[in-house]
This record gives C-alpha cells, structure tokens and sequence, in this order.
C-alpha cells in the first residue's frame, strides 16, 4: 500500500487520476492542463503503473493509460477505519463541549450575570 499512498502524494498525478477517471487517455491528453514537459508526465505515469493504480498499452503509436480502482478501493478501506475513529473521537468532544458549555450557562444563571 506504500506505493499508493507515494503515488497519491503528489498534486500532478491525483490530477491525472482524477482525469483517468473520466476514461483512458493518451499521454499527450494527460499532458494538455499541465505546463510540463511530456517526459515529466510520463515519469508520472511511470509511478502510478508502479503503484497500480494505472495500466498502459500501447495501439499503434499511441500509448493509452486507463485507471485501476482496486488499489484505490483497498487504500479508501485503510483510511475508513481512521475516519471511524476520528468521527467518533470528534463526537465525544462535541458532546464534551457542550456539557462544559451547559454547566456554564448553569452557573451564570444560578449566580446570576456577571458586570
């Protein structure tokens, strides 16, 4: 999962990804939004296929990449299991805070306004 996540660290290739989406491309059309060079974008894609996250063939003389969702679904399942805890640890600050908030209300109303 290492390599995913290395993969998934840089803005250019969660670009790429995200255009693969949409279906497979060309390294040219993988190039077109971005102002680098096309063999930088192929090192990009160099990394994803390492990753998995993409495969890349090649028709006549055009090299098509098209996205690989399994480790994409395999890393989101990882993460779910921290979002989990997060949510929960969030809710029981939420909860926390508004008993501290409550008990202070209390209080003022109790000892009345202060000047």
């Amino acid at each position: 999962m290492s390599p995913v996540f290395s993969a998934l660290a840089d803005p250019t290739r969660r670009a790429i990804l995200a255009r693969l989406a949409d279906g497979d491309a060309t390294v040219g059309e993988l190039a077109e939004p971005f102002a680098i060079s096309l063999p930088a974008i192929s090192r990009h894609l160099k990394v994803l296929e390492h990753a998995g996250l993409i495969t890349r063939s090649r028709s006549a003389q055009w090299r098509t990449s098209s996205l690989e969702a399994a480790p994409l679904a395999e890393a989101t399942a990882w993460m779910e299991r921290y979002r989990r805890f997060w949510d929960a640890n969030l809710d029981r600050l939420d909860a926390h805070l508004r008993r501290v908030q409550q008990a202070a209300r209390a209080h003022e109303n109790h000892e009345g306004k202060p000047s």
